[in-house]
């Protein structure tokens, strides 16, 4: 807690809420945020790795207890995408359960207390700004959700095929009369904008607003003995509560996933 002591409130905030970035050019477009790409493979490696080496040594006989939860992991996402999808499911139940494990290990990262994972970062990748949660940031929940997007237009052309998805852009909802076309298009066109700004938004600004109020808890924590007591069960309690909010965003953006597909799928 000697960070926040050193510190102002809103330094202390700002400075846990700072992106380790680099530069790839002379833009501020090409900015990289160091810290979310690699935490966010890291995880990715750790996540699907497990899952790889329990699927790898799987066994017909009575599971073990790593093999059963993995079974159920997949069980549950495949029954939750069978209800929505009702085509063929090799493709899109396999990128529901990446989305799905992938978004709930980089949401989990905001339990990590802010100054562990700050002395962490400090003491052994010797990083002075470094945010231990990937989905605290938008440009990695607008990858994610610009990647189901791109996803869901290649779908939408390889199953309609181009002429079918631009008659289904032109003459629905409102009908294939040439004199409302433009409302046709400009109907779709924001169903199709809406789309990743929905998907990205929503699950960036839950998790962000979590890690906010847990730097504000973890302050009040620092401030004396009874801040301490009040401080960390108010954190605790928020903690307990967050574990809701960290799986049903990751919930939420699988489902949305495999709705986005279905909808590539289905002719209106």
């Amino acid at each position: 807690m000697a960070v926040a002591q050193e510190l102002t409130p809103t330094s202390y905030i700002g400075h846990h809420l700072t992106n380790r970035t680099i530069s790839l050019g002379d833009h501020p477009f090409w900015t990289l945020h160091l810290d979310s790409v690699l935490t966010a493979i890291t995880l990715g490696v750790i996540g699907f790795g497990f899952l790889w080496w329990v699927v790898r040594g799987a066994t017909s006989g009575v599971p073990s207890k790593r093999q059963a939860a993995v079974e159920l992991l997949i069980d549950f996402v495949d029954g939750q995408v069978k209800g929505v999808f009702h085509g063929n499911r090799a493709f899109v139940g396999p990128l529901s359960l990446t989305v799905f494990v992938w978004v709930l290990l980089m949401n989990s990262m905001d339990f990590i207390p802010v100054d562990l994972a700050g002395a962490f970062t400090s003491n052994v990748l010797h990083q002075h700004e470094w945010k231990p949660v990937p989905t605290s940031d938008i440009n990695t929940t607008f990858a994610l959700a610009l990647s189901v997007w791109s996803l869901m237009l290649f779908y939408n052309v390889k199953v309609k095929g181009l002429g079918g998805w631009m008659h289904e852009l032109f003459c629905t909802p409102f009908g294939s009369n040439p004199l409302i076309w433009i409302f046709n298009i400009l109907f779709n066109a924001v169903e199709y904008i809406s789309k990743p700004l929905s998907h990205a938004l929503r699950l960036y600004g839950n998790i962000y607003a979590g890690e906010i109020i847990f730097l504000l808890l973890w302050m009040w924590a620092a401030t004396g003995v009874v801040g301490s007591v009040f401080g960390g069960v108010l954190a605790l309690g928020w903690a307990i509560f967050h574990i809701l909010v960290v799986g049903l965003q990751a919930y939420v953006f699988m489902m949305l996933t495999a709705v986005y597909m279905a909808m590539a799928h289905e002719s209106h």
